[in-house]
């Protein structure tokens, strides 16, 4: 029997309620738990995010380098388009990274909190860059 039995991403910020409901919807998850200071959420494929209090949390700057990328999510998605249309349906937005060569497989992004995520075209069909 393995010691560890499940892992979750936990994201802080200062109301994780609001977050949880952006990554609910976006994820089309169910909130699984909640308490006074973390709601946990788990997707149909069995991603499992939870949303943490934190009222000193700060967003990572990226893809500025001052409190730059510490951790981010990535999605697979079968349409980017419709993907980032979603996001920023939700409240999140897109954030350019870079100026990409050739067909665009991701797209970065943030949640309403400032966390950055990935949205990944589920196959790849651009060459290998860099």
């Amino acid at each position: 029997m393995p010691l560890v039995k499940a892992g979750v991403v936990v994201l802080d910020c200062a109301e994780p309620e609001r977050l949880a409901a952006f990554y609910k919807e976006l994820l089309e998850a169910e909130e699984t738990e909640a308490t006074a200071n973390r709601v946990e959420i788990r997707s149909p494929d069995g991603t499992r995010l939870a949303f943490r209090r934190d009222m000193n949390a700060t967003p990572p700057s990226w893809p500025r380098p001052e409190n730059s990328l510490q951790a981010h999510l990535e999605f697979v998605v079968d349409d980017l388009d419709a993907a980032e249309r979603r996001v920023v349906t939700l409240g999140g937005r897109p954030i350019e990274a870079s100026n990409p060569t050739g067909p665009s497989e991701s797209r970065g992004c943030t949640d309403p909190a400032g966390h950055s995520f990935t949205l990944r075209r589920t196959t790849p069909s651009a060459p290998k860059q860099g």
